[in-house]
């Protein structure tokens, strides 16, 4: 497993460092600037917490800090994905397919990529 969880907000601020990196807290503010009404401070403390959970680090430059993240989005995903199977699932994949199927129409692209996966699996 990864780092401690990560929070929704802390999420949003991994998404930005994810797409591009390193950066100050003031980058990070400015990429979340109209999606988030959050103070830079808010950011600073975000940036904080990520670091203390093993998340991200930084370089100082100066007197300004620059962030870049040390855990992978796919790793990342991994554990999340991990995480949703074995709380809502009992750890099988198959009970969360079938209540995806249930839910929602998947497309015949979606069918297609699935069945591909299936074959790819049983080589």
């Amino acid at each position: 497993m990864g780092p401690e969880r990560i929070s929704d907000a802390e999420h949003a601020v991994m998404e930005v460092l994810w797409q591009q990196s390193p950066l100050t807290a003031a980058d990070v503010a400015a990429q979340l600037d109209g999606a988030r009404d959050w103070s830079l401070q808010t950011i600073k403390t975000l940036l904080s917490r990520l670091t203390n959970k093993g998340a991200v680090a930084y370089d100082q430059d100066g007197r300004r800090y620059l962030y870049r993240p040390i855990l992978a989005r796919e790793d990342y995903v991994d554990d999340e994905s991990q995480r949703l199977v074995d709380r809502l699932f009992g750890g099988r994949a198959a009970p969360l397919i079938a209540h995806l199927a249930e839910r929602q129409a998947f497309s015949a692209e979606d069918l297609a990529e699935i069945e591909r996966l299936i074959e790819e699996l049983k080589s």
